[in-house]
């Protein structure tokens, strides 16, 4: 599986049913979805101007304030490529708010964090590989193939803040 055989990131008025749990944290309403997701504010690296995404945390490093995410559309997705050129963002998690600094991982570290999320979401691991396209039988050789296809992304936590 390379990046090249993932879907493409939604347009259209799919682009606009994906973007939708924005508006819970824009109405004030993130806490209701707790800490399995955040709401990541980037800068966009052709347009300069300010974006927003949802992505899910697929584990939380709470000693080091840490979030991680995977970029379910590799490298193609918008905000994954944002934050490669401006990895300076900041991002909700619930009704927390915090500026953080974004990281690719290696394929290493990501493989890690991949088979920590298999072992704790498997269900939802299956369900994201079948929206993927990305073969995934619970073994850990498909962690490490999804672990290449997919890129995981490090948010360390370096303040509060009222954005």
């Amino acid at each position: 599986m390379t990046t090249n055989q993932l879907p493409q990131p939604p347009r259209g008025f799919k682009a606009k049913l994906w973007r939708a749990p924005i508006w819970f944290y824009r109405m004030g309403l993130g806490g209701l979805l707790g800490k399995r997701f955040l709401l990541l504010n980037h800068t966009g690296c052709k347009s300069g101007q300010p974006r927003q995404a949802v992505i899910e945390v697929i584990k939380i490093d709470s000693q080091k304030d840490i979030y991680f995410s995977a970029s379910g559309f590799g490298e193609k997705a918008h905000w994954f490529q944002n934050i490669q050129h401006t990895p300076q963002v900041n991002i909700q998690v619930g009704n927390r708010k915090m500026s953080a600094h974004a990281e690719r991982l290696s394929i290493e570290e990501g493989e890690a964090i991949l088979a920590d999320y298999a072992h704790n979401h498997p269900t939802a691991l299956r369900e994201l590989s079948k929206m993927l396209n990305i073969p995934y039988d619970g073994s850990p050789e498909s962690v490490s193939e999804m672990a290449k296809a997919l890129p995981i992304v490090a948010f360390h936590v370096q303040a509060e803040t009222s954005v």
